[in-house]
């Protein structure tokens, strides 16, 4: 008999599923990490560095592990950046 090649449950937990970028064009979605990386350009340090300065828009945490941007306040953002 051959060995399954299923992998276990946590691993398949594990995979990431990607956000759209076009999630952006709706003002009130709720935007991961990621997102705001690809969007920005930014990386992580540098956004939480900019948040802690309150020179980039606050997160929304939804636990402890959780925490999102509002999709209309990183565009508004990205805009002023631009004039």
């Amino acid at each position: 008999m051959t060995a399954s090649v299923l992998q276990p449950a946590s691993a398949q937990a594990r995979q990431r599923i990607t956000q759209p970028l076009y999630a952006a064009d709706v003002p009130d979605a709720l935007l991961k990490l990621a997102t705001v990386q690809a969007l920005t350009g930014l990386g992580k340090t540098t956004l939480y560095t900019l948040v802690s300065r309150q020179q980039f828009p606050q997160p929304i945490r939804r636990g402890t592990r959780c925490t999102r941007w509002r999709a209309g306040d990183v565009t508004a953002w990205l805009q002023a950046q631009t004039k």
